[in-house]
């Protein structure tokens, strides 16, 4: 430089973006002047750079302070895990010449050979036999997961990418993300509840959106569903991309039959809106019905006409799913601001027969009437022909037939299937004509042309309404034969008749009550009255006989 300058009278010469400042400038100058100094993990980076700034080769000198740096890197530095990443950390503000030199390609790949040997050996070393089975289990734990959890989130994400490439393991990897995320996010929901008016910085935005990039990549179960809600829950916070949220709503939906009532109350940030985010829920619910539909379509383009029948591997989950989704509803019901739209949307998501029972549902239905009073008549009938009455219990049937919230049209139809029920009960045989009426109502006319695939999906859809018919009918019978026991018991125990009378008054009572709405003329509801009340009498000579 003094050479190339023009000026005579040159007495300072200026160097510009020299790499590590002054304090490595100093260590360049010592090594020319035969100054001893160590070189460690934290300026080797630094001290490479320099020297390719200075062009200190050994063209000028043999075992310059090039050719020393990269002994030490490459004698050192990429024979172990930890300095690796040491080196990396110290590359901060070096990241051009770093990378151009081929500093930050040399460690990262390191970190990553190191931790597949270390997983090979720790591996081979604590893999155990289980005495019981036989089989072999691995017992290997990850100790490097801490120490990439110091790295920036671009380099993390290339270490990662280096990882896979060398054959780490998965679950090592999935781990290594979720510690990596456990570290740097480390309070921000926490410090959103207690400070609604703070701002989340752009970094913690980017390490969201790219740590879901890397589980993108990732198998759906082995990621944990509690970390993947945390990460949502996260991800509105700081509100990150759409795209961002939209893979987590995914993933929890290809897995929420494994998801707890509490997973699902996620706060809403919207002042104006709801206590809870019923939106978010409504999503992963539409991600779940869609992977249930793929299961679906894919066995029946396996298997063609063999319909594996009763053993669908989606029924039990879609069961998990209603039950869960009425205990959200109900959770949610009481909310003031819950808009009716949004209620309505999730109980009309799920297909019939995901409920065996539709207590729940009605549960959540009525603490919505009572939570809003001022909803008109036509939205509480729209609201309650959600309900199949047919699916009530007996417990939830004598509940509703006496709620006044209540249109009076479904205390009609909760009246009429009482009368079915009781009908069954003392017949015997109109159970079956109750069984298939259901079957027609449900699967409907066939249709005259149908192709294979869409009689197999029929087909499907048949045993499946037959499962869920012959769960009914064991709980009803369940039920029959409580009431049958009820019955003999009091009639051992009451010699005097009084119970019995009580009973099958209260029973002719109930059924004449159920009559009056099918009749139209006052004379006719009087016959009926008095027939009823001579079978009653007819009855009680018998039990008196008995």
């Amino acid at each position: 430089m003094v050479v190339d300058s023009k000026d005579p009278d040159l007495s300072k010469l200026e160097l510009h973006n020299v790499p590590g400042g002054a304090e490595t400038f100093e260590l360049a100058a010592k090594f020319c002047y035969g100054t001893n100094f160590e070189i460690t993990t934290r300026n080797v980076a630094h001290l490479r750079c320099i020297a390719e700034y200075l062009e200190m080769t050994d063209d000028y000198r043999e075992e310059n302070l090039i050719s020393r740096t990269e002994t030490y890197l490459n004698e050192i530095v990429v024979q172990g895990l930890e300095k690796s990443v040491e080196v990396l950390c110290s590359c901060e503000g070096l990241n051009s010449m770093a990378e151009d030199i081929g500093i930050l390609d040399r460690c990262i790949d390191a970190i990553a050979i190191n931790a597949s040997k270390e997983q090979l050996v720790s591996g081979l070393a604590r893999l155990e036999c289980d005495g019981e089975t036989g089989k072999l289990k691995l017992g290997c734990q990850d100790w490097w997961l801490e120490d990439l959890s110091v790295l920036k989130i671009d380099i993390y994400q290339r270490v990662i990418a280096a990882m896979r490439r060398t054959g780490v393991r998965s679950d090592s990897i999935t781990a290594s993300i979720i510690h990596y995320a456990q570290m740097s996010l480390k309070g921000i929901e926490k410090r959103q509840a207690w400070d609604s008016s703070m701002v989340i910085g752009d970094e913690q935005r980017l390490v969201i959106e790219t740590l879901v990039g890397l589980l993108s990549t990732e198998k759906i179960t082995s990621v944990p569903l509690s970390f993947l809600f945390g990460m949502l829950r996260m991800a509105i916070v700081v509100d990150a991309a759409l795209g961002c949220k939209l893979e987590l709503e995914r993933r929890i939906g290809f897995q929420l039959d494994m998801a707890s009532l509490d997973d699902l109350l996620i706060p809403s940030l919207q002042n104006s809106d709801s206590v809870f985010d019923v939106d978010t829920v409504h999503r992963i619910l539409v991600n779940f019905l869609q992977r249930v539909e793929e299961e679906d379509s894919e066995e029946s383009s396996k298997c063609g006409y063999e319909s594996d029948g009763l053993k669908s591997p989606s029924h039990d989950a879609i069961l998990k799913v209603g039950r869960l989704m009425d205990g959200y509803l109900a959770e949610i019901a009481p909310d003031p601001y819950l808009k009716l739209p949004k209620f309505m949307a999730i109980i009309e998501l799920l297909p019939d027969y995901a409920r065996l029972i539709e207590d729940g549902l009605y549960r959540a239905v009525d603490i919505y009437l009572k939570a809003h009073p001022s909803l008109t008549e036509s939205e509480c009938k729209r609201l309650c022909k959600l309900i199949d009455c047919s699916k009530l219990s007996q417990e939830a049937s004598n509940h509703a037939a006496q709620n006044d919230r209540l249109p009076v049209q479904m205390a009609v139809r909760v009246l009429y299937f009482e009368q079915l029920r009781l009908k069954s009960s003392l017949s015997g045989s109109s159970a079956d004509g109750f069984f298939s009426q259901r079957m027609i109502s449900s699967s409907g006319a066939p249709s005259l042309a149908v192709s294979p695939r869409d009689n197999y999906a029929s087909l499907r859809r048949e045993n499946r309404e037959l499962k869920l018919e012959i769960s009914r009918m064991r709980v009803r019978l369940s039920e029959l034969e409580k009431e049958q026991a009820f019955m003999k018991q009091g009639m051992r125990d009451n010699k005097s008749g009084e119970h019995g009378r009580a009973f099958f008054a209260s029973l002719s009572r109930g059924i004449g009550r159920i009559g009056i709405f099918g009749q139209g003329h006052g004379q006719q509801q009087k016959s009926t009255r008095k027939s009823q009340g001579s079978e009653g009498k007819h009855r009680r000579r018998q039990r008196r006989s008995v």
